[in-house]
């Protein structure tokens, strides 16, 4: 394994053919020596409690989050962030599973008394789920809290949400570390398009809202002009 050990392969669908492609992995020593340390000291209590950090980035919690997004913005017509939110979580989530399917890696391992994992390695899932969701959910938040201290805050949390994630599913054997780390360099990437992506819609959407309030204020300037001169009249 050791002459490998920074090697794995992928395949590339082109018509009827497969291209195989060796990708070389720098880590790939540390990815195994990592995995087996953990995959040699899982205990019971150790599984459920790592089981339950991994569920902040489970398809199924980031579905349900993701639903009760797009009904508030959609309560509060707020447009602009119903589509930030769909194209950045479930949108870079879909991307993920592309990147799977085309990088081909197996998970870390294939048995043992706490493997019951499918599908393939890279990237993991569960965290770019995560990255997506809490790093949207702070870009949203952020720029809304007036404090620094509580901005600053709302930040951290979604880092070490993400983190603990990431550090369960390499604990479970579930993903290598290099998984992890490309999720989350992934997710990031992606939120970054999406932020510059949805400023010019973002500006757009609340040009009426400016323009009325511009209109509003020069006709009350103009009547505040026009007092004067009437009470000269009189």
């Amino acid at each position: 394994m050791s002459s490998f050990a920074g090697l794995f392969v992928t395949t590339l669908p082109f018509s009827q053919n497969c291209l195989a492609i060796a990708l070389i992995n720098p880590l790939g020593g540390t990815d195994h020596q990592v995995a087996n340390w953990f995959h040699a000291h899982l205990t019971q209590s150790f599984v459920t409690l790592l089981r339950a950090l991994s569920e902040a980035g489970s398809a199924q919690w980031i579905g349900v989050v993701v639903f009760l997004g797009v009904l508030f913005f959609a309560w509060k017509k707020h447009w602009p962030s119903l589509a930030t939110l769909v194209v950045a979580v479930p949108g870079g989530m879909l991307l993920n599973e592309l990147i799977k399917l085309l990088v081909h890696r197996p998970r870390p391992f294939i048995a043992g008394p706490f493997v019951d994992w499918s599908g393939y390695s890279f990237a993991s899932g569960h965290t770019i789920g995560a990255t997506l969701l809490y790093g949207q959910l702070a870009l949203f938040l952020v720029p809304a809290i007036k404090r620094r201290r509580w901005r600053a805050l709302t930040a951290c949390s979604a880092v070490l949400v993400v983190s603990l994630v990431g550090f369960s599913r390499i604990a479970l054997g579930a993903h290598y570390l290099t998984d992890v780390l490309a999720a989350i360099v992934f997710g990031v990437v992606w939120l970054a398009l999406c932020l510059v992506a949805g400023k010019p819609v973002g500006r757009n959407a609340d040009l009426p809202a400016i323009l009325a309030d511009v209109d509003d204020a020069v006709l009350v300037r103009v009547k505040e002009s026009e007092l004067p001169a009437q009470t000269l009249l009189s």
